[in-house]
């Protein structure tokens, strides 16, 4: 009984620390086991701070994709990088830490019970060990409270969650143990090194037992134990002075405080377990890219140099997965940080730069290919890049697409196309028209492969060499020139049809990103009503889907809403990919969402909420209100931007950073006049 009091006290502590006077703040509402159960998510419960390198993730036998799994009873430890939500095995897991009761480590740790909230977790063991954990910035606390007697720490500077540890060099001295480790990123691909700085607050005395594990004792008799730790990509004494001084709850208020400015910038109003469910998704988007610059500036470049800069520099990308949905909004919402997140994607240019991740790299990564879209979406929204600087590294990594696959060559179209468009966007007319007719032979690309779907090929997984996806999942891929597809097929008449078919018969996937822009494509046709009803269905309602990565179509299908505020929600094999699925559903509840990535434009569907504020600091908000507001009405009958009756189903990025007032009237039938304007991508 006295362990369940105390976790229930560690508990209150770490969840109820006050943050500021208002009515609820929206890190109360946030599910950090959201998605933390098997294949549905792949994300973990860490203790983080916003686009932090540190993530303090509690480990568990078995481990899963980021280590921990919801339902596992057994504790490995607590390791201090994770890359939420991403493939493979996993990225991350550094520097295992594990307490231990006893004059060795050799029981286990059981569950008890655990809790979590933005920016700190706790746990309790039935050993009667408790352990919280809070992260500001690079810095972060272990807070362990144990029975009287013998106890200790384990330390496995080895420790990584797909077993690519590749070296580590440490130094103890008195109560601190500094060094390196180094780790091969997602997938293998390239490799990264951290700096460290652990610091308990006891005497202690440290020896190595082998294999790159260290065994800490406290000196003295002590129940009540912390931990400090710290990373840099810079060097061990700048991870040093990143160690914190601050209590453990003032510490773990100030990150509250973090993550709800962040979270802040957009109010939902309405249902309140959406509203949970929102902030939970909104949380998602919010954890990468990584900080790696120091307060100074300074921060290593992923070709391993020490550099300055006058603002930050980022790393820690899953660009093949993100730049759809979560660049986006972090480019819509977060102005203040993503100038200097374009500015890093532009550097990689200068240094290297591998579509997966260099030997040199500063963080934990996953990948990088569409950076060109990403760095020309940056551009025409107004971010300040020195294209001038990379033009060259650009032009050599356009002619090194691979267009060897169907779905490949759709893929390197599309970067073609953006490279194009900043080539005439600086001024290279001729070299510009160059790469866009290249970008355009798309069109015999699509003839050979995508046209013919009677073939029996056409809805299974990986068929022609296709990475994660179908023909039909993959046929729509023409983000940038939907014009030129809709002639491809034969017209908008072949073109509705044809979609129609691709969602009656549930082809559609929402457990990856190829076709993810699909549901959006009918606003490019004169029947914008059936975009509107998908994102609500794919959004909040249940829906079918068939798992076609073990071509199993016809069999168990999922039949649910693909959103769900549990540890198992998505779709069984559907990952978060860095924010980018989480950053779909942001977009879907705010009524927006991006047409094509290149493009400043965002198609209307009706809200998820009654009203929802756009904020940005020092600006006019965008309000969004929905009149007649229900489930049930899923289309828009009228768009109203500051007054004015819009006869389009679309908005700019000025149009919305602007602010003001929009409202949005909701039908349960369609309004088959209400957008008589379309926009829609092409090549001119």
């Amino acid at each position: 009984m006295m362990i369940r009091l105390k976790l229930t006290a560690l508990c209150l502590m770490v969840l109820s620390l006050p943050i500021r006077a208002q009515e609820k703040p929206r890190t109360s509402q946030v599910n950090v086991f959201l998605g933390t159960s098997g294949d549905h998510g792949q994300l973990s419960p860490a203790a983080s701070y916003p686009f932090s390198m540190l993530s303090i993730v509690p480990q568990t036998y078995p481990a899963i994709h980021t280590g921990y799994e919801y339902t596992a009873k057994q504790f490995l430890g607590f390791a201090h990088t994770c890359f939420e939500g991403v493939g493979c095995r996993g990225s991350g897991g550094n520097i295992l830490v594990r307490p231990f009761v006893g004059a060795s480590d050799s029981g286990k740790l059981h569950k008890l019970a655990q809790a979590g909230s933005p920016g700190a977790y706790s746990v309790t063991f039935t050993n009667k060990i408790s352990a919280a954990f809070t992260v500001y910035g690079k810095a972060g606390l272990h807070h362990y409270q144990f029975p009287a007697g013998p106890k200790g720490f384990t330390i496995d500077l080895s420790h990584t969650l797909a077993n690519d540890f590749v070296a580590e060099q440490h130094n103890a001295q008195g109560n601190s143990i500094k060094g390196w480790v180094e780790a091969k990123t997602t997938c293998n691909a390239g490799k990264y090194k951290l700096y460290y700085s652990l610091e308990f607050s006891v005497p202690v005395t440290v020896t190595s037992t082998g294999d790159h594990t260290l065994k800490v004792i406290p000196v003295e008799a002590a129940n009540d134990i912390m931990l400090r730790v710290a990373l840099s990509s810079v060097s061990e004494a700048r991870a040093q002075e990143a160690l914190s001084t601050l209590t453990f709850n003032t510490t773990h208020q100030r990150a509250a405080e973090g993550w709800e400015q962040l979270l802040g910038r957009i109010s939902v109003k309405g249902d309140k377990e959406r509203e949970a469910l929102f902030y939970s998704m909104l949380y998602r988007t919010l954890q990468s890219p990584y900080d790696v610059s120091e307060p100074d500036g300074q921060y290593r470049a992923t070709d391993g140099s020490l550099q300055k800069t006058s603002g930050k520099r980022y790393n820690g990308w899953a660009i093949w997965d993100n730049y759809r949905t979560q660049l986006p909004l972090l480019s819509l919402m977060y102005p203040d940080k993503y100038a200097d997140m374009a500015n890093s994607i532009a550097e990689m240019y200068l240094r290297g730069k591998k579509d997966y991740a260099t030997q040199t790299e500063p963080s934990n990564t996953v990948r990088t290919e569409h950076a060109m879209v990403v760095l020309l979406d940056a551009l025409r929204k107004g971010y300040r890049i020195d294209i001038a600087a990379i033009r060259e590294q650009l032009i050599k990594e356009a002619d090194g697409l691979d267009f060897g696959t169907p779905d490949k060559a759709l893929e390197a179209s599309y970067d073609t196309w953006a490279l194009a468009e900043i080539l005439a966007m600086n001024g290279d007319k001729e070299l510009a028209a160059r790469y866009m007719n290249k970008a355009l032979n798309y069109k015999n690309i699509w003839n050979k492969d995508f046209r013919d779907i009677t073939k029996n090929d056409v809805d299974r997984m990986q068929a022609r060499g296709l990475y994660q996806g179908t023909i039909w999942q993959y046929r729509w891929f023409v983000p940038f020139d939907v014009k030129g597809l809709i002639g491809l097929t034969g017209g908008e008449e072949t073109f509705v049809k044809q979609l129609d078919h691709f969602f009656d018969n549930d082809l559609y996937n929402h457990a990856n990103e190829p076709d993810l822009q699909a549901p959006l494509m009918y606003n490019a046709t004169g029947q914008p009503w059936k975009s509107q009803q998908l994102m609500h269905a794919y959004a909040v309602d249940t829906v079918i889907q068939y798992y076609f990565n073990d071509n199993s179509k016809g069999i168990d299908p999922f039949v649910d809403r693909i959103y769900k505020n549990t540890p198992q929600s998505y779709i069984r094999t559907m990952d978060d990919d860095a924010g980018a699925m989480s950053a779909w559903f942001v977009f879907a509840a705010c009524g927006i969402h991006p047409a094509c990535v290149g493009w400043p434009v965002y198609y209307l569907n009706v809200p998820l909420f009654p009203e929802v504020k756009l904020q940005w600091p020092g600006k006019k908000p965008l309000l969004i209100t929905t009149n007649n507001f229900s489930d049930k009405n899923v289309y828009i009958a009228k768009v109203e931007l500051n007054g004015k009756v819009l006869s389009r189903n679309y908005l700019t990025q000025e149009e919305i950073v602007k602010g003001g007032t929009l409202v949005i009237t909701a039908s349960a039938q369609p309004v088959k006049t209400q957008a008589t304007e379309r926009w829609v991508s092409e090549v001119k």
